[in-house]
């Protein structure tokens, strides 16, 4: 896209944006025939000030407009349109709503579609759709900052800034599976500071969460071990306050799950053995897999962070022996992204004992269940790399369909 004049690009953007020439001619202030002109290159956009202002209309980074951007590949192996990565980084880095004195909203967002939107963006992330969040995730970050704007100390300010502290966790969980490490961290720092607005301790715990998994992708898990211990501390179910909430110890416990995957990561097996032991003494208090607060945590996500961490430790037979004594009934009541996960990381264990087939059963797995964590996956792109390069002779006609489709040489 670097080659076109800024007009095709304009017309490029409002398409995406589903606009029509009248409308964006509306919202511009100018001529339905002025729009034509400009995206034709019958009218130059010479003016720094109207390139601004389109881009504020498109919701897009002025340097979009002036050919900076990235490429459109629908074809891209990753599954995601890299201009959609763009597009919530661009919104994520808008601070109008952080400024709103100065162009205080017009009109208040209605909460109760949020509301629903939110909900649908959960579901949409439980169940792996990636690319499908990354397309709507800029609109929903754009609503849901000038929501956080526009009722400002009013009696919605709690409830706008909580929807705003979910749609950022959203971004970051996205963004943290589609590689855009920094970018995740940036989202779920975000989520803490519009979840502290909402006074909810156990949004501000999950978006913690959030912080301590971008950091741990970026190389810095002494930094994700200490994040997740100090709030699961604060959160930890106390001697004479009462039965705490399964919320609250969902919360707790998925944080120490998080922070033995960590201590697991820096080789310390003894810290990580500890934090799972405490986790699964959590998990007893709920006695079954319900997805509190969307953590999954219970007895079964125990042991699936439990393969996790014997992954990280080197430990690939034992992740195994974890994954072949898991309670199945417990296994199939989770989201498919968890399901789908520690399938890929049951792959990771497979390879670490050379058992090339059985990892490649297992990535297969992970793609019938939800492609998306898969396709979408740099870290599964990788597994699959590497598990044909150590295949003996023809990978087997599902492994080589698999990576074809994603651009993988055999």
């Amino acid at each position: 896209m670097d080659a076109l004049p800024i007009g095709r690009r304009v017309a490029y953007w409002r398409n995406r944006r589903r606009m029509s020439q009248q409308v964006f001619a509306d919202r511009l202030g100018k001529s339905k025939s002025w729009v034509d002109k400009v995206e034709r290159g019958a009218r130059r956009l010479d003016k720094f000030s109207v390139v601004h202002e389109i881009a504020e209309v498109l919701q897009v980074d002025m340097q979009v407009l002036l050919g900076e951007d990235l490429e459109r590949r629908p074809e891209d192996p990753n599954g995601v349109d890299p201009v959609e990565i763009e597009g919530i980084r661009a919104q994520l880095e808008r601070y109008n709503h952080r400024i709103a004195i100065f162009d205080p909203p017009s009109e208040l967002p209605p909460l109760d579609e949020m509301r629903k939107a939110v909900a649908h963006a959960w579901l949409s992330f439980q169940h792996a759709r990636y690319g499908m969040l990354a397309r709507t995730l800029p609109r929903l970050l754009r609503q849901a900052q000038a929501a956080d704007s526009a009722y400002g100390d009013g009696p919605y300010a709690t409830e706008a800034a909580h929807l705003l502290g979910q749609i950022e966790q959203i971004s970051a969980a996205v963004l943290h599976k589609l590689g855009e490490y920094e970018l995740a961290r940036i989202a779920a720092d975000r989520s803490v500071l519009a979840s502290q607005r909402a006074g909810d301790q156990l949004l501000v715990g999950v978006a913690m969460k959030r912080v301590s998994m971008a950091l741990l992708s970026l190389g810095r898990a002494r930094s994700a071990l200490e994040i997740n211990l100090n709030v699961a501390y604060r959160l930890a179910p106390r001697t004479g306050n009462g039965d705490p909430s399964p919320e609250r110890i969902s919360v707790y416990g998925i944080l120490l799950l998080q922070a033995a995957v960590a201590a697991a990561r820096i080789g310390d097996s003894a810290t990580s053995r500890d934090l799972l032991g405490a986790a699964e003494e959590a998990a007893q208090a709920l006695a079954s897999d319900v997805n509190h607060c969307l953590t999954s945590f219970g007895p079964t996500n125990v042991e699936l962070y439990r393969a996790a961490a014997a992954v990280e430790l080197g430990e690939g037979r034992m992740a195994v022996q974890i994954h072949d004594r898991l309670d199945h009934e417990g296994f199939n009541t989770l989201p498919a992204e968890r399901r789908a996960q520690h399938y890929l990381n049951q792959a990771r264990a497979q390879t670490l004992i050379n058992d090339i087939e059985a990892a490649g059963a297992m990535l297969l797995a992970a793609d019938r269940l939800a492609p998306s964590e898969v396709r979408c996956r740099p870290l599964a792109h990788e597994l699959l790399s590497d598990l044909l390069r150590r295949t003996r002779g023809t990978p087997s006609a599902s492994l080589a369909e698999l990576a074809t489709h994603l651009s993988v040489s055999v």
